[in-house]
């Protein structure tokens, strides 16, 4: 049974520091632009290059993360970025934009490409599909059971899972509610943690009704092996040092058959305990905040541990081997695995008062402490009557240890092809761009009665895969509908055989929420179109999708109108023209949690005494804005745009006719991002 990889966080050079010192095998971290944590410390290119050495000292891996989806006028900054980071030998680079991928490609061919969990991806299809793309590795969604984990791992490529650390309520990759709430996007690296705020399904005030426990599976490190899983991933870019060494220790211990200490990391960082419901398919109970007694405990553990980094860990086993002969200078040989070193030093003079034994050059060698470096053994071939000082036996040592060094980091540091002449350009797009004062129009509906009405306005009409039944048939040709599947797919097999049914008979058209429902809808058949849940949002993204066979994409809700009218691209995109916007996809039910199902209130409460609708299904959840986006009166405002999606929720018949005809709803009503868009920085 294979060993995974210790894979630690560090958000400053102290925390990776920390990480190697404790046991880390690689370290994943960010630098100071293009990164999902823009809040921690983060690296300058300078504490990057230096990062990099320090990892590849210690035969460790360093991978970088670039997972934010970036607009189109950073990417020529984000390839000068990534190739820089490729010269430094990076090790990997995390990804969620389709288009950085596209880029990373082209400047750095042989870049080793790793799938962001903020991709979103959850099942075998979407799996393979990302390993066709050129992927060697996938980080999948958090919210996987086991079951799915080993169905995963059977596959042609790398799978890290998280952990230990904080687990966010949303499916990583389809939160917006910080965007949405405060203009802070998660996808963009600046999310404000708006889920930590208070929320009520009751009304209750200060209950944090988005708000889980964090993450631990330390206690099924053994089941996880079993299973197959490649690395071993702890959280926490944003927290200090002496967190990621006793979460790092603890692992450690772990994959060594000991119990770990779950006090103690309870102690050091919590929110009222852990969970680990999702891996074995248990969702009762998920829910906690950081409390006062946590916060008490974290500050009597932390100096005790200091002591886990405070000096260097020698992960490097070295041989030596002694020539001392009279009328030679003196040399010593190192060997570590298969690297060599020989120095020769000064000519040994003959003893007046004590030679030079075997045992006096072995004290000094093994003399190795805070270093990489551990003794592992001494030959010799040594004339008697000879004399040298330990002073340049160790002088020598020390030459030799920094030679070694040199030679591992060297060793361990991958070259890359790097594209010299590469600079991104937008594709030659085959028509032109118009504004327009009315659109073609593709209706979500959430019921049969939407649906027959919506018909009557909407070039499509976008249904769940569960509602089309006869009646609906009666009244809507095949050909006009876009079936949706499910936006977080629990059972594969399931979801596969009703779509291959409804592929057989008739339907042509299907919705795509992630690259999962890409991979299965591509080999069913099924013609292609893109949820804004792809979260596109620049031109090479966009022309991504038209490469790979999609016939057209809703773009990213995150956008605002100028970044839109800025795309170019072969494929034909819509935006969202009205509709409560779906902030949150989670698997579990803030509604269920607080009130129970049979009391439930259909919405939850936040500070301001908004009211978040809550669309709940059998395997996960959508929490909608509590105002309505509307934009039908200024369509002649978007350029570029295909068609128009309406977004029902629990619109009647007339609301629905209101709502395609462009009529401004009743209540509240918001712009969305268009205008105001998201921070770049926070």
């Amino acid at each position: 049974m294979k060993r995974p990889e210790i894979l630690a966080p560090a958000g400053s050079l102290e925390s990776l520091i920390a990480a190697l010192r404790t046991g880390a095998d690689a370290v994943y971290l960010g630098g100071k632009k293009f990164s999902a944590r823009n809040n921690a410390d983060n690296f300058s290119i300078d504490e990057l290059s230096e990062g990099v050495k320090l990892c590849h000292r210690y035969g460790a891996k360093i991978y970088l993360a670039v997972n934010t989806i970036i607009s189109d006028n950073e990417t020529k900054d984000f390839c000068s970025y990534i190739k820089s980071i490729a010269e430094m030998g990076i090790d990997g680079y995390i990804v969620q934009d389709l288009g950085a991928a596209e880029i990373i490609k082209n400047a750095v061919p042989d870049a080793v490409l790793h799938a962001s969990t903020q991709m979103s991806v959850h099942t075998v299809a979407g799996v393979r599909l990302l390993h066709e793309f050129g992927f060697s590795r996938v980080v999948p969604a958090r919210e996987l059971s086991a079951g799915t984990l080993e169905k995963i791992c059977l596959e042609d490529i790398e799978v890290e899972v998280f952990v230990h650390g904080a687990l966010c309520m949303s499916v990583s990759g389809q939160c917006y509610i910080s965007a949405i709430m405060g203009s802070r996007s998660a996808n963009r690296g600046c999310c404000g943690q708006a889920c930590r705020l208070p929320f009520s399904a009751s009304g209750k005030n200060n209950c944090s009704a988005l708000s889980l426990k964090d993450l631990s599976l330390l206690e099924s490190i053994d089941k996880l092996k079993k299973i197959g899983v490649d690395s071993l991933k702890i959280e926490g870019r944003m927290k200090r040092p002496e967190y990621i060494s006793a979460s790092v220790n603890e692992l450690k211990k772990s994959l060594e058959g000991e119990a770990p200490d779950m006090q103690l990391l309870r102690g050091i960082f919590s929110r009222s305990g852990f969970t680990d419901g999702y891996f074995y398919d248990n969702r009762e109970n998920m829910f906690g905040i950081r409390e006062k007694d946590d916060v008490i405990a974290a500050k009597s553990i932390i100096p005790k541990i200091h002591e886990l980094y405070r000096n260097e860990r020698a992960v490097h086993k070295v041989n030596f081997f002694v020539r001392m002969k009279k009328d030679n200078p003196l040399s010593i040989t190192a060997l570590c695995d298969d690297i060599s070193v020989c120095v020769q030093g000064d000519y040994p003079e003959k003893s007046l008062n004590s030679s030079t034994d075997f045992q006096t050059i072995q004290k000094q060698l093994s003399k190795l402490g805070n270093t990489v470096f551990e003794f592992n053994g001494l030959d010799a071939d040594i004339d008697e009557g000879l004399f040298i000082s330990a002073k340049k036996i160790n002088e020598m040592r020390r030459n030799i240890t920094e030679k070694l060094t040199s030679l591992i980091t060297e060793k361990n540091t991958p070259e890359y092809t790097i594209t010299t002449d590469y600079t991104p350009k937008k594709p030659d797009i085959k028509f032109s761009k118009k504004s327009y004062n009315t659109l073609p129009l593709r209706t979500f509906c959430h019921n049969t009665e939407q649906a027959v009405e919506a018909v009557k306005y909407s070039e499509y009409v976008i249904v769940p895969m569960d509602i089309i039944n006869d009646e609906l048939l009666k009244i809507i040709p095949k050909e006009k509908l876009i079936i949706s599947p499910p936006r977080f797919i629990v059972n594969e097999n399931n979801t596969i055989m009703h779509l291959e049914k409804l592929k057989k008979s008739g339907f042509e058209h299907l919705l795509c929420h992630t690259l999962d429902t890409a991979a299965i809808g591509k080999n069913l058949g099924f013609r292609l179109h893109g949820n804004f849940s792809l979260n596109i949002f620049n031109s090479f993204s966009a022309e991504f999708l038209h490469k790979i066979g999609f016939e057209d994409c809703i773009f990213s809700i995150e956008a605002t109108l100028e970044q839109i009218r800025n795309v170019k691209t072969n494929i034909p995109s819509g935006a969202v023209i009205y509709g409560r916007i779906p902030m949150m996809l989670t698997r579990n039910c803030p509604i269920k949690n607080e009130v129970g199902c049979k009391n439930c209130t259909g919405h939850l409460t936040d500070r301001t005494l908004r009211k978040l609708p809550v669309s709940c299904s059998r395997d996960f959840i959508e929490i909608l804005n509590s105002d309505i986006l509307y934009m039908s009166d200024r369509l002649n405002e978007f350029s570029g745009i295909s068609f128009g999606i309406v977004m029902l929720y629990d619109e009647n018949t007339e609301q629905t006719r209101n709502a395609l005809n462009g009529i401004k709803p009743a209540g509240n009503i918001t712009r969305g991002l268009y205008y105001r868009g998201v921070s770049e920085k926070i």
